[in-house]
């Protein structure tokens, strides 16, 4: 054992001991845990523990920020484990499931935003073609429609740019995978209607109407659908390994993206695709068989697993049974066990956004649940309740007592035109009965509480646990810390419209949208740099740091006006004394944002630099934290 040889004890004990340890691995000022059940820990007494600086919980690693002697402490715990420093480098770690949910939350996260904005268009169509307002022939349901179908038909490009960088393989690569499963040119109706109706080959017995090198091409229809790219994405990252060995540097530019996408699409639509193809066949066959067996069984079952359908993509093997009724025959009963799903979607993160911490819920709550009232759930899906997991099983039991609701009630549908709450229309005969619509308000209802009140009272919101928190007397050879300057939302420096600032070219640090006119000394320093328009101040602390506060964008350009600075170049100042002040309305009229970066310039003095994970912030609320 080394000198650190207690201080390593007393972290595995309170991650949980050796048996919770999935990996172990450290960066210049952290221990980075894969643990198997992060809930085990006591992130608390860590935070409060001598010898550890805080406790960070991100990208499904528990990090235990140390600082400048983590190697020591890092070689003690695995002098004291037993680890290895094979099993140390595990990039994995959790359960499959757990990995399963980092690969999409971390696929779908960063356009949720988009997906909710697109799924509330569709929700303001669906809400006026209802109320007869303008109907699907007007410029502005076409427009709304043509807008918020976007993502959603075109899901592949998202799922194949974000999946590329989760995975390692260059973004433009898979984009090109996305846009190459969207191409009309090999979707099921274009094959389909150049073999006049007939299939000429057959793979597993799956339709095919043209051979790719003598190997039938399964035709499918790719739009719309997440997993297809995600596999082939995932196939194409170990591709492009092998590819960079392989080719040579000189030519890798052009190289490596011709031999990855020739390899791994043809890989995607011979193999990747006839399985999801195979899948989707016996699916059907058995929710067929099922229903002949017993719809009230059917539709409970239907209603449990058909947002893990969705997820899948593998949804379309009961969908074209629903169509093919409802062409046919005039009605359809294939699909109400579904009606339930969106809405015990809808309740569960109702009650989330109630109840989180986390600021990620709190955002993306409202959208999230105004797309699943009018039936688009991507958004809270993915956004929010399968990243807690709880809440998403949740709305799957809401989503079966609503599908056995529906089909003990012999709801039938006669259309399948309106969505979400809109749906309940679908089910009142072509004479006039609505019997069948209060069945559907009914299961309605029930799938809503279900999932609200399972969550409500079943779910917590953990986030709080990993909120940083900073130790009194770290093991550190020197901490330095920088108080927010300015009142307002934190919001990460990558968001920075400003190249600049986004790509950490001047320095690491946050950005905030100030929700007052004042700029007040981060810390107790010198005024280094005050520039004649006032809109850029520098500072360096008592301590050696050097801070720049640039408030808004392109701000320079009005040349002073709006701005009144209370201290000069050179001066002396105190934490919290007034620096600059500024009319934030006459700044926004003017045209120009208000998002203010406050970058650390000498961040390469610092071993590590700890931001904030608050969201809003208070002038005086420490914001980041650099160790030395």
């Amino acid at each position: 054992m080394g000198k650190y040889e207690q201080l390593a004890k007393d972290i595995v004990a309170e991650v949980g001991g050796k048996e919770n340890i999935n990996s172990l691995t450290h960066c210049i000022t952290r221990l980075r845990f894969k643990l198997k059940d992060e809930s085990i820990a006591n992130t608390e007494k860590l935070k409060n523990m001598e010898g550890v600086v805080t406790v960070m919980q991100s990208g499904g690693q528990y990090q235990v920020v140390i600082g400048n002697h983590v190697s020591h402490v890092y070689d003690d715990v695995l002098a004291y484990t037993g680890l290895s420093t094979e099993s140390s480098n595990d990039g994995g770690g959790g359960s499959f499931f757990d990995r399963v949910i980092d690969v999409l939350s971390g696929t779908f996260q960063p356009f949720l935003g988009v997906l909710c904005a697109c799924g509330m268009m569709q929700g303001v169509n669906a809400l006026c073609t209802f109320l007869g307002i303008y109907d699907n022939t007007t410029g502005i349901y076409i427009f709304l429609n043509a807008v918020g179908n976007s993502v959603f038909t075109y899901l592949p490009l998202f799922v194949g740019y974000n999946a590329a960088k989760k995975f390692g393989l260059k973004p433009m690569i898979g984009l090109a995978i996305g846009a190459s499963l969207c191409m009309p040119a090999i979707q099921a109706d274009t094959l389909s209607a150049a073999a006049e109706g007939v299939a000429p080959f057959s793979l597993f017995g799956l339709d095919s109407y043209v051979k790719l090198l003598g190997i039938p091409w399964v035709a499918q229809n790719y739009t719309s659908g997440a997993m297809p790219a995600l596999f082939i994405v995932m196939f194409a990252a170990q591709v492009q390994k092998l590819a960079v060995k392989i080719v040579p540097e000189i030519i890798q530019t052009f190289f490596v993206p011709f031999f990855v996408l020739i390899i791994s699409m043809f890989v995607g639509f011979l193999v990747i695709g006839p399985v999801m193809g195979l899948l989707m066949e016996y699916l059907m066959q058995g929710f067929e068989w099922l229903m002949d067996f017993s719809p009230l069984i059917y539709g409970g079952v239907l209603g449990l697993v058909w947002q893990v359908l969705v997820i899948f993509g593998l949804h379309w093997s009961v969908v074209p049974l629903h169509i093919i009724s409802i062409s046919t025959l005039g009605y359809s009963s294939i699909l109400i066990g579904t009606f339930g799903a969106s809405f015990a979607q809808t309740g569960a993160i109702t009650a989330m956004w109630l109840k989180a911490k986390n600021p990620v819920y709190k955002q993306v709550g409202p959208g999230a649940i105004i797309s699943g009232v009018f039936g688009v759930t991507e958004p809270a899906i993915y956004g929010m309740s399968l990243p807690a997991k709880k809440p998403f099983a949740f709305s799957m039991v809401g989503a079966m007592i609503g599908g056995a609701i529906m089909a003990g009630g012999s709801a039938i549908a006669y259309t399948s035109g309106g969505l979400g709450i809109f749906g309940v229309v679908n089910y009142i005969t072509p004479d006039g009965d609505a019997a069948g619509m209060w069945v559907a308000i009914i299961a309605v209802a029930v799938s809503t509480l279900i999932g609200f009140l399972l969550t409500f009272f079943f779910w917590k919101d953990e986030y709080q646990e990993s909120t940083v928190v900073i130790d009194e007397e770290p093991l550190v050879k020197k901490k330095q810390s920088v108080a927010s300057p300015i009142k307002g939302t934190v919001m990460p420096l990558s968001s920075v419209n400003d190249d600049a600032f986004a790509q950490g070219a001047l320095g690491k640090g946050i950005a905030i949208e100030p929700s007052e006119g004042k700029v007040v000394a981060p810390f107790d320093g010198t005024v280094t740099t005050l520039f004649p328009t006032k809109h850029a101040i520098g500072f360096v602390s008592d301590d050696g740091m050097e801070l720049l506060i640039h408030i808004g964008m392109d701000t320079v350009q009005l040349e002073g006006k709006h701005f009144e600075a209370h201290v000069a170049q050179g001066d002396k100042v105190k934490q919290g004394q007034t620096i600059v002040t500024f009319d934030m309305d006459a700044i926004k009229e003017a045209g120009f944002s208000l998002i203010t970066p406050v970058v650390v310039v000498n961040t390469k003095d610092y071993l590590d630099l700890v931001e904030t994970q608050e969201t809003e912030i208070k002038r005086g609320d420490e914001i980041i934290i650099g160790l030395v």
